[in-house]
């Protein structure tokens, strides 16, 4: 065998191992998604084919540290390690790109929901009274929460607000295949009628920016219905800067 074979030999089982790879990223994001797909099986399973490939070999994944990006076996080692977070990430792509409309899924017991339909509940836990919630009491998680609380509760560019405490709002998201619940921390009405969802969060996980994903989904959707008024969504990322998320909607 010569050198040039040799290598040719090496490459190709390089492909091979690579190959291997994408099937099964393939096959993962089939399986979840042939349950509720009411598409084409052949044209789903295309699809996923078509996403999977260029997206493994392009540099959106990126791999922390980066030294284990520079030799392939390295490569395709996390690749496999973090096939979870490959196959949400196309699982989502696709999603999107087959969705013709947006539209809100209201909850058949209760399909609308009010403040004004809060009852009393009792805590151990610090609280404050507020001036602009339509809960008059605002029970803090910590002391980032009260300081939103307090610049929520001051800030010229809000009309009125609540921490989601027991108010039952949520947003339906997908993270790793499981539908889960996400309650943002709150809702704020801005002086010019747009309603808000407020997160505070810190670092972002994987999951954090799925549920963000969904919420901005959540709020198109009831754009798209007109009915609820103009929502927005937006995260705080430390404890200062709510005034500056504020000046950035309405």
């Amino acid at each position: 065998m010569t050198q040039i074979d040799a290598i040719r030999l090496q490459r190709l089982a390089e492909e091979f191992r690579f190959q291997r790879i994408v099937f099964e990223a393939a096959c993962e994001v089939y399986d979840q998604m042939q349950a509720g797909w009411q598409g084409s099986r052949e044209h789903l399973l295309a699809q996923v084919v078509r996403l999977v490939e260029p997206f493994i070999r392009s540099d959106k994944v990126t791999i922390v540290p980066a030294v284990l990006n520079e030799d392939e076996l390295s490569r395709r080692l996390m690749l496999t390690l973090n096939m979870t977070r490959v196959v949400q990430h196309i699982w989502e792509a696709i999603r999107f790109e087959n969705a013709e409309a947006l539209a809100p899924v209201f909850d058949r017991d209760r399909p609308i929901r009010s403040t004004g339909d809060m009852a009393p509940w009792y805590t151990a836990r610090p609280c404050e009274y507020t001036k602009r919630s339509h809960i008059n009491f605002c029970v803090y998680d910590g002391t980032w929460e009260a300081c939103d609380a307090f610049a929520l509760d001051h800030h010229p560019a809000v009309a009125a607000w609540v921490k989601n405490d027991h108010l039952g709002f949520e947003i339906l998201y997908v993270y790793r295949g499981v539908v889960r619940k996400y309650r943002p921390d709150f809702i704020v009405k801005l002086a010019d009628g747009t309603h808000l969802i407020l997160e505070t969060k810190g670092e972002a996980s994987d999951q954090d920016r799925a549920k963000w994903v969904f919420a901005r989904e959540w709020v198109a959707a009831v754009n798209e219905h007109g009915g609820f008024g103009r929502w927005e969504a937006d995260v705080s990322f430390a404890p200062g800067d709510v005034a500056d998320v504020l000046g950035g909607h309405g």
